[in-house]
C-alpha cells in the first residue's frame, strides 16, 4: 500500500500527539470521524503505525547521562553477530543498538544516572558481551535536538 497525502497528514499528527482522540484527529486533518478511524486502522494493520507509547523524561527519572558506545567485534561471522545482538537486547540500559558500516561494528545508545552508574553497566554488561574486541564510549554533554517524529511529508 502506498501512502496518500491524507495518510501522511494523519501520521504526522499521530506521531506528535499520540493520545489525541479520533474526533480531534479527524478535525485536525479535516476528515470525518468514521473515515479517519478507518484510515488509522488500515495504517495500523499495514504496519505503518507500530505502536503507541509514552515518551518519558530521562532527567525526571534520574537518567541524566547518555553515552554512545562504539563496539568493534573480533570477527564478522554470523554466529558472533547473532550472539552479540541476542545478548545486547537483554541489557536494560541500552536504548538503541545499530549495526553500522564504518569504524565500529555497532553503536549503542546507553542511559545511566551517573558516570559511576555507567561504570557499573560497563562492568556488569558491556564487558561480557560476546565477540567484543574493542569498545569506545562517548558521553554526551548536552542534547541539542531529539525527536521520534519521522519525516513523512
Amino acid at each position: 500500500m502506498s501512502l496518500d497525502a491524507m495518510d501522511r497528514r494523519l501520521l504526522n499528527v499521530l506521531q506528535r500527539r499520540g493520545r489525541i482522540s479520533n474526533a480531534e484527529l479527524a478535525e485536525a486533518v479535516n476528515l470525518s470521524a468514521s473515515a479517519c478511524h478507518r484510515r488509522v486502522q488500515r495504517l495500523e494493520t499495514d504496519g505503518y503505525i507500530r505502536d503507541y507509547v509514552a515518551l518519558l523524561d530521562e532527567r525526571k527519572l534520574g537518567l541524566s547521562a547518555t553515552i554512545f558506545v562504539e563496539i568493534t567485534l573480533s570477527t564478522q561471522a554470523d554466529e558472533v553477530l547473532d550472539a552479540f545482538e541476542k545478548a545486547v537486547k537483554r541489557i536494560p540500559d541500552v536504548l538503541e543498538c545499530h549495526l553500522t558500516a564504518g569504524a565500529a561494528d555497532y553503536i549503542l545508545k546507553v542511559v545511566a544516572d551517573s558516570t559511576e552508574d555507567f561504570a557499573r553497566i560497563h562492568r556488569q554488561y558491556l564487558t561480557r558481551l560476546p565477540g567484543v574486541a574493542k569498545m569506545q564510549s562517548s558521553f554526551t554533554l548536552r542534547t541539542v535536538f531529539n525527536t521520534t517524529a519521522l519525516p513523512v511529508d
